[in-house]
């Protein structure tokens, strides 16, 4: 039976995220729970599974066609790990569920990939939704994929929705004797997958701090809304990063405090309370970011109302000036038969003078006002 369900968001997304998690809900309205249909994207033709056996002595890597064949392997090694890549064939999770035992409800949680990271434990297994986080080569924008991890005695079973991730510094650890990987459970090998996932907002956030660097500098430069939509950029993936970051401290929380089944709380526990740590560390990090950007986004707002003040006072002092300067214009542009000044010889260069001393006053006026 399902016994915990925890890790809760910190923050509701605004834009085309909250749109795309909610087009994925609509097509749960009047399904009963526990059916079996795929939200997202087909990412890969065929689903490709792999699977890992290994001990102390001795490991093995696979492709097999069918999780069935994985049934060998269980008798065979102490721990194996079992990756699927591709979601979009419903066959083969309920597949697994039958070989594995998984919950109908947790196969409708890997097949809805727009799920919140949390933690169930059920009878037999241990269930954790994650986000894996990357940076897109082509735009350099961060962009998230759900990981679901089935834990339970002697077995790991990884859900992804396409080829390509982060574990491979598990893998050469699977395939290097000698290793604690090999010696110990597959309660420790969860422990190395999670690690690896949390080691990689590291990264992600070393190249999210080099572009909040380079707008930094730039900020003075970019002219126009270039500089407001390379803001707007930053904080939408910060919403991203804090919905995928936030639920990982309770979930993480929950494995090295409260104990379950099929981790054991006296070798593997201090390796999660570890994480717990690094997962701190990032959720500050990510904090710290989000005001950088905000104060960011105030420094730009007040420079173009800055360049606007000085525009302004610009025209207005020119408007000001030519103020009296059109007066006297007006005054002489009367077509009046009797004006003493239309009759006088100097007339025309008396005016003249007469408003260059009026626009030199003026201007010496603003100066002494500190007015430019």
């Amino acid at each position: 039976m399902k016994r915990k369900k925890s890790a809760v968001h910190k923050s509701v997304p605004t834009g085309s995220p909250v749109k795309k998690v909610m087009r994925s809900h609509s097509q749960k309205i009047g399904q009963p729970a526990g059916t079996l249909f795929h939200t997202g994207e087909q990412k890969i033709v065929h689903p490709v599974i792999t699977v890992f056996g290994f001990d102390e002595e001795r490991h093995v890597m696979l492709h097999v066609a069918s999780v069935a064949e994985c049934r060998a392997l269980r008798d065979q090694f102490r721990v194996i790990w079992v990756n699927i890549d591709g979601l979009h064939e419903v066959q083969v999770i309920e597949d697994a569920g039958r070989e594995f035992g998984i919950h109908p409800l947790t196969q409708e949680d890997i097949l809805h990939t727009q799920q919140r990271p949390k933690i169930e434990e059920f009878d037999n297994y241990l269930f954790l939704m994650l986000k894996m986080l990357g940076v897109d080569e082509a735009s350099g924008e961060i962009v998230e994929e759900q990981l679901s991890m089935v834990l339970g005695k002697g077995y790991v079973i990884t859900f992804q929705e396409k080829p390509g991730d982060i574990f491979d510094a598990v893998r050469e650890r699977i395939s290097t004797s000698g290793t604690a990987l090999r010696k110990r459970g597959a309660d420790y090998l969860s422990y190395g997958l999670v690690d690896a996932v949390v080691d990689n907002y590291f990264k992600v956030l070393e190249q999210f701090e080099s572009r909040i660097e380079l707008l930094d500098t730039q900020l003075l430069e970019q002219s126009g809304n270039m500089a407001f939509q390379s803001i707007y950029t930053l904080k939408k993936e910060l919403i991203l990063l804090r919905k995928s970051v936030w639920p990982m401290r309770e979930i993480i929380n929950s494995i090295s405090r409260e104990g379950f089944g099929v981790i054991d709380e006296a070798s593997t526990g201090p390796f999660f309370r570890d994480i717990y740590d690094n997962i701190i560390l990032v959720i500050e990090t990510v904090e710290t970011y989000r005001d950088i950007v905000i104060g960011m986004y105030d420094t730009r707002l007040a420079i173009v109302n800055n360049r606007m003040n000085e525009i302004m006072k610009v025209l207005t002092i020119i408007a000001t000036v030519f103020m009296p300067l059109s007066f006297i214009a007006g005054v002489y542009g009367m077509n009046f038969r009797y004006m003493p000044e239309l009759e006088w010889r100097w007339g025309y260069f008396a005016v003249l003078g007469f408003m260059a001393a009026v626009f030199a006053g003026m201007m010496r006026y603003f100066h002494t006002k500190r007015w430019f």
